[in-house]
């Protein structure tokens, strides 16, 4: 679990964060959302300790990241798995050795241990018959599913995913979402989502924050987000016809 208590962030005379908390679960699929502009990339790259806030706390199981010292917080972040938008892949890297990589970066593991942890996170994303490819070798959704692999190499107890839909159809959309719900449950992972997919808030949307204009304006869940009165939360949501015609018949 990690507990966000109160954090703001300014950068020159702009506030992005005001006093945003917020409980991000173990075991389930945290989202954040809303708009660009809102704050929410801040709010994650805040979270995982990318850039320092101007106040509040951030408490991985009780270990504060605010007050901790860089060789400490460098230890934690060996526990936080990273899925970036676009994927940020190597691609100059195959498939195996961009999963490979944060195990040589961050363990001692033999040669023999890494391939079988590279083999086991590649058959958890379905992709056991591509260790050899290259990036452009494969499709979007396969690149996508990569970055999660990689993102799962050191097994971490966090996991967070930035746009992890971005670019994708919608069919690959639901297979993104729905991979990383099952390696969440599976694995009992504390993950954060930052979206603005209204189709991942429906299918894996088991605790949502709505961040606007840099202030946590609504919290809850997938089903309880259809009978908001929350003006901003409803001109969001309900921006396209298809979730206004949703809306009509709950």
């Amino acid at each position: 679990m990690i507990e966000v208590q109160k954090i703001s962030k300014t950068f020159a005379d702009k506030q992005v964060l005001n006093k945003v908390s917020y409980t991000i679960e173990q075991g389930l699929t945290n989202l954040v959302i809303g708009q660009s502009g809102s704050g929410k990339s801040v709010f994650l790259k805040s979270v995982v300790g990318l850039h320092g806030v101007d106040s509040g706390h951030i408490l991985y199981n009780g270990r504060d990241i605010t007050q901790m010292k860089p060789k400490a917080l460098k230890k934690l972040r060996q526990e936080i798995g990273m899925v970036f938008q676009g994927g940020a892949l190597f691609n100059s890297s195959t498939v195996e050795e961009n999963v490979r990589y944060p195990l040589d970066m961050f363990t001692n593991m033999s040669k023999a241990e890494k391939q079988n942890r590279i083999d086991f996170c590649l058959d958890h994303v379905q992709l056991e018959k591509a260790n050899h490819l290259f990036p452009s070798e494969i499709s979007g959704g396969m690149q996508k599913r990569v970055a999660i692999a990689r993102a799962i190499a050191l097994n971490p107890k966090y996991l967070f995913c930035d746009e992890p839909n971005s670019g994708l159809d919608p069919v690959t959309a639901i297979v993104i979402d729905q991979l990383i719900q099952d390696l969440t449950k599976e694995f009992d992972i504390t993950t954060m989502i930052i979206t603005h997919d209204m189709n991942s808030v429906m299918e894996i949307g088991e605790k949502i924050m709505y961040v606007y204009q840099g202030q946590k304006w609504w919290e809850g869940n997938k089903d309880e987000i259809f009978n908001t009165e929350n003006p901003e939360l409803n001109n969001f949501v309900f921006a396209s016809d298809l979730f206004k015609a949703v809306k009509k018949n709950k």
